[in-house]
Formats: structure tokens, C-alpha cells, sequence
């Protein structure tokens, strides 16, 4: 098919069992691409996320993973070029959301998302590098509106995004010219366990007039996989506009 354009590849998508994760697993495998996907509780539903792969014709393998552990991580590279023999993609999904008053926020609190915003698509970039750099490979990070502007009500959530994207520059740097690394930044996304009044609040206010899907950041996704390889170092922000207002 002259869509699949990543026929022949392999991709690992970090917390890709549901919601944005599931949504970017299944059109890289539209795409062409075999697929892996991690998740830490979400059995079930990897379970239903690799039958939805496996139903487009392309491999696909679900590990268990917590993203903060070099252990775990290095693992699961190992199982990943194991089975799919390369690898082309790598998306740094996995990641924590949480709401607190900046003063009221705990130090565990604190140290649990950056663990798994920031410490996390380090760990997992590290440990696939030479997998990459052979494959002449790209990474795609997911950080988030929050990374650009900052919610009073995250801070913790918005500094752990905010240097994920500043990671992801620094990675652009330190792993060219063989290895691509970009990052989707979304603003609302509605998925299924949003709330409706929450979610009209922001469609009111987006200039789009609507809120993101889970597809829109998958597509956004999709262009840093299969573009211009001259284009990294870039964040992009996937907001219909949210970010002006």
C-alpha cells in the first residue's frame, strides 16, 4: 500500500496501551510499522491493543515496564531488537498527569513525576541509542502544552514537561546526524475518561473550536516519522491554537 511508509520498520511506543498511547501504536501500524508497547498496570488492555496491531498484518509485542528503572527499561530494549531484529522508532509516551497546589505538592509527589516524565524518555533514549543509530533510526518525545505555558495547578507536571523538551533539543544535538529526536507537545486531548464540562471549558476557549484527539497527536506523530529527516530539535505543539489565548 504507497500509504504504509514505514513498512519494514519497528517502533516502541512507551505507555502504548491506551489512550494517546494506543492511538500512536495503531497508526504507526496503519503506517507499516511492527510495534512495540510498554505498560506498568494496563495488562488488559495491551492485551487488546496488540489483537488491534496484529489485526492491521504487522508484529507486535506488549512488555511490562516501568520506565524509571534502568533494569526494566534495558530489558525491555533487549525483548524489542530480540524479536523485531532493528530499531527504527522510538516514542517516549509514558508519563504521569497530576493536579496539586504548588505548595501543598509533596516531595514524593514531586520526585514520582519526574521520575516517569523526565527520567523516563532518558532512560528508555539511552538504553535503544546503538539500536537506533544503526537504523539511522528517530525519537519522538510527548511532552506538553504545559512544557510552553505553566498551570498554576501542575507545576510539577509542567517543569517535568518542560524539561522533557529540553531533553529532547539536547538529544537532537548529542545524537546527530544518525538519529533524529523531536517532540509532539499537546494541549487538551479528549479521551474516554474526560470530563465533559472540563472539556467544554477548553473547546470554548481553543480558536479551533474543539478540543484534540487522540488522533491528531498520533498524526503530529506521524510527521516526525516519516518526514523530512532534516527537520529535529523541534517541539511541536498539537493545540488547535490554545497556546495563543
Amino acid at each position: 500500500m504507497p500509504d504504509r511508509l514505514l513498512q519494514g520498520k519497528s517502533a516502541l511506543v512507551t505507555g502504548g496501551a491506551r489512550r494517546i498511547g494506543r492511538e500512536i501504536a495503531l497508526a504507526l501500524a496503519r503506517a507499516g510499522a511492527d510495534v512495540a508497547i510498554t505498560y506498568r498496570n494496563s495488562h488488559t488492555d495491551a492485551s487488546q491493543t496488540l489483537e488491534q496491531i496484529r489485526s492491521l498484518n504487522c508484529r507486535a509485542l506488549a512488555v511490562e515496564c516501568d520506565v524509571r528503572s534502568e533494569d526494566s527499561v534495558r530489558s525491555v530494549i533487549h525483548a524489542v531488537t530480540a524479536i523485531f531484529g532493528r530499531l527504527d522508532l522510538l516514542v517516549n509516551n509514558a508519563a504521569v498527569f497530576e493536579s496539586s497546589p504548588l505548595e501543598q505538592i509533596s516531595l514524593e509527589a514531586w520526585d514520582k513525576v519526574f521520575e516517569t516524565n523526565a527520567r523516563g524518555p532518558f532512560l528508555v533514549a539511552r538504553e535503544a541509542l546503538s539500536h537506533l543509530r544503526a537504523a539511522q533510526g528517530r525519537i519522538v518525545n510527548i511532552g506538553s502544552l504545559g512544557g510552553i505555558h505553566a498551570w498554576a495547578g501542575h507545576a510539577h507536571y509542567c517543569g517535568s514537561k518542560a524539561a522533557l523538551h529540553m531533553i529532547t533539543q539536547t538529544m537532537a544535538k548529542a545524537f546527530a546526524p544518525e538519529v533524529t529526536v523531536n517532540c509532539v507537545a499537546p494541549g487538551f486531548i479528549e479521551v474516554e475518561d474526560s470530563e465533559a464540562d472540563v472539556g467544554a471549558r477548553f473547546a470554548a476557549k481553543t480558536p479551533m473550536r474543539r478540543n484534540g484527539t487522540a488522533d491528531d497527536v498520533a498524526q503530529a506523530v506521524l510527521f516526525f516519522a516519516t518526514g523530512p529527516r532534516f527537520v529535529t530539535g523541534q517541539i511541536l505543539a498539537v493545540d488547535g491554537g490554545l497556546g495563543l489565548v
